[in-house]
């Protein structure tokens, strides 16, 4: 499963089964989302590489020098957070819910595990124990190790994060999920010390054991429809 677009119906025509997509291209599909205000679920299979960084983020940040410098696109999200490098088979994922939905609650912005429920329960259905945990804080450039609201945990690593966009009409609340991790890259991008904060970071590829990242989306994919059923 690369990418689906679930209602309680089954998948469109135009997100098939196995879909592998760049960021630019799946951050663009959740802004479609976004802008429908509809409860819907999806998750993507990450082609290439990329470093995607939140709307907040200066333009001249370091770091979006240097991916750029090696060849690296780099991405807005219209979402918050810092920045995240996206390898191949990384799982790009995303919830939408219209913003009268009582499921986005007024505590939205520390619901991290509430909204993000599908993924833990996903992973432990292909035997992948996770959490949501309190972010790390050791380093903000870099997303998954800042300080900011809470990280999904594998194994006591750090494989993945969420961030937010709130309209006059939706919630669009998405993030990934890392199946491998590239810390020399992570450290030189972000400036960090080798054998330094990437050394918390890690990805699913050791725990998949023989999944590949297009089953594993499957899974988080019937999760995460199941959180949104009525």
């Amino acid at each position: 499963m690369g990418a689906q677009e679930r209602t309680g119906g089954p998948a469109r025509g135009d997100r098939p089964p196995g879909r592998w997509a760049s960021f630019a291209e799946e951050l663009a599909f959740h802004e479609t989302l976004l802008h429908r205000a509809a409860p819907t679920a999806t998750v993507a299979v990450h082609r290439g590489r990329a470093v995607s960084f939140g709307v907040g983020v200066p333009p001249d940040a370091p770091y979006l020098f240097r991916a750029r410098d090696v060849g690296i696109p780099t991405v807005r999200r219209t979402s918050g957070g810092s920045g995240v490098l996206h390898l191949e088979g990384d799982l790009l994922w995303a919830v939408v819910l219209p913003r009268s939905d009582p499921r986005v609650g007024a505590d939205f912005t520390r619901a991290y595990g509430r909204l993000g429920r599908g993924l833990v329960t996903g992973l432990a259905a292909v035997g992948i124990p996770a959490a949501w945990a309190a972010a790390p804080g050791v380093a903000d450039d870099y997303c998954f190790l800042s300080g900011r609201g809470e990280v999904l945990s594998v194994g006591g690593k750090v494989v993945g994060g969420a961030a937010q966009h709130l309209t006059s009409r939706a919630l669009l609340h998405h993030g990934s999920v890392a199946w491998e991790v590239d810390r020399p890259e992570i450290d030189r991008l972000f400036d960090l010390a080798p054998g330094g904060p990437s050394a918390l970071l890690g990805g699913l590829a050791g725990a998949a054991g023989r999944l590949d990242p297009p089953a594993v989306a499957e899974a988080l994919t019937r999760a995460l429809d199941a959180e949104l059923a009525p």
